[in-house]
């Protein structure tokens, strides 16, 4: 009998021993004024334990925070609450460009006792970590050992209760705005919740904003929040008035899946939405000024399981049920790079780094993988020659006039 050939497992693609639900990159540069600041302000409680010090692994040192070869991704998720064994935890792994390697041991772990993370939003000022578990929401925080000499960083349970977040259910989206001072939480039941942070004062609470919020977004210039559900129209609203500016319809056969906003500070934004339409996955693009759509792009044959924008809005990135990933230029939505099986099962997350070099995946296989995005070859050589045709084309013109005259 034939031996079946076995896959290959590239350095860039970790198993962490449990399925694995949500991942975001660490704005390293920015935790560590961070965590120094907020040291008095909150430490434990009396009688609370330091969760996540000496974490699984140890430590990495912050003195490699600005080597922009060595970057921090944050991954979360579980069994559950089951008898299944299998663990419920938080992590961070480090990536080296230099090897194009993920770390197998985690930089850090924090067990969730027997409460998976299902969704994280990871503050970007580097305050900490907001994930949401089965009933409500926690708060973690970037944690700095005293000593100077170790130099290292954890994640820790924070004393901070998000009150406004706990017992109302799961929440399927989270999200920070750009500058870290607004949060969003869209729940299973519909409720869309959005707060002042770290304040928590109430900015919009719609409980019937759909039937099920499954994804929601802020625009890169403040003004509006985009949030979709499993049924009815995609709603944009105005964060100054608190109330809904447009709804973008479904066409006929049409179901909503994830919605960005391209990642550029200007007023005229593209707004992007996967959706299926029988067995074809799209994306459609919306402009934001006159929230018309402005195209309509056939992407995949796959259902499509999670989606992201780069920070610098070059790029689209897709994953699928079939554990597919694959990278688009947000220009004409064009495939750039498709990594067939990146994934044993469905692609459950999918972000950009900061500096849009790299895309973390994660999958209900219990694998993270880094794409690192490649410039592309041959874009000059195609410049060159789009030049030298346009200059033949004028000297045949001329050489034309010359000869009528």
């Amino acid at each position: 009998m034939a031996r079946g050939r076995q896959r290959e497992i590239p350095p860039c693609s970790k198993t962490y021993g449990f399925p694995i639900f949500c991942a975001s990159w660490v704005p390293l540069d920015r935790v560590s004024t961070s965590a120094a600041a907020s040291a008095e302000g909150d430490a434990p409680a009396e009688g609370e334990e330091k969760e996540g010090q000496g974490g699984e692994g140890g430590s990495a040192s912050l003195a490699q925070t600005h080597d922009p070869n060595r970057i921090l991704v944050a991954l979360g998720g579980g069994g559950g609450d089951s008898r299944s064994g299998v663990p419920n935890a938080l992590l961070v792994a480090e990536f080296d460009f230099a090897s194009r390697s993920l770390s197998e041991t985690p930089v850090c772990r924090l067990g969730t006792d027997m409460d998976a993370p299902y969704r994280m939003a990871v503050h970007p000022g580097g305050d900490g970590v907001v994930c949401s578990f089965t009933k409500s929401c926690r708060w973690f925080e970037w944690d700095i050992p005293e000593k100077k000499e170790s130099n290292k960083l954890n994640l820790k349970t924070s004393a901070k209760k998000l009150v406004q977040l706990e017992d109302v259910g799961q929440q399927l989206a989270l999200a920070f705005n750009f500058d870290g001072s607004i949060l969003a939480a869209g729940a299973e039941d519909g409720h869309l919740r959005v707060f002042k942070w770290p304040s928590m004062e109430n900015i919009l609470d719609q409980s019937d904003a759909h039937t099920t919020v499954k994804d929601l977004d802020f625009s890169s210039n403040g003004k509006f929040l985009v949030s979709l559900g499993s049924s009815g129209p995609c709603r944009v609203w105005d964060l100054t008035s608190s109330t809904v500016t447009a709804s973008l319809a479904r066409e006929s056969g049409e179901n909503f899946g994830f919605c960005r906003f391209s990642r550029i500070m200007a007023d005229n934004q593209v707004l992007y939405v996967t959706a299926m339409n029988g067995n074809q996955a799209k994306i459609i693009s919306w402009d934001s000024l006159s929230w018309k759509r402005i195209g309509t792009k056939n992407v995949s044959r796959e259902p499509i399981s999670a989606f992201n924008v780069s920070m610098d809005g070059k790029h689209l990135a897709i994953g699928n049920l079939d554990g597919d990933v694959t990278i688009l230029r947000s220009s004409d939505l064009q495939a750039q790079l498709t990594v067939k099986k990146a994934h044993l099962g469905a692609v459950t997350a999918l972000a950009f780094s900061q500096d849009s070099r790299a895309l973390i995946s994660a999958s209900f296989d219990s694998n993270a993988r880094v794409t690192v995005i490649e410039r592309q070859k041959g874009d000059g050589f195609n410049t060159w020659v789009l030049l030298l045709v346009i200059i033949l084309a004028i000297l045949a013109y001329y050489l034309r006039l010359k000869e009528v005259l």
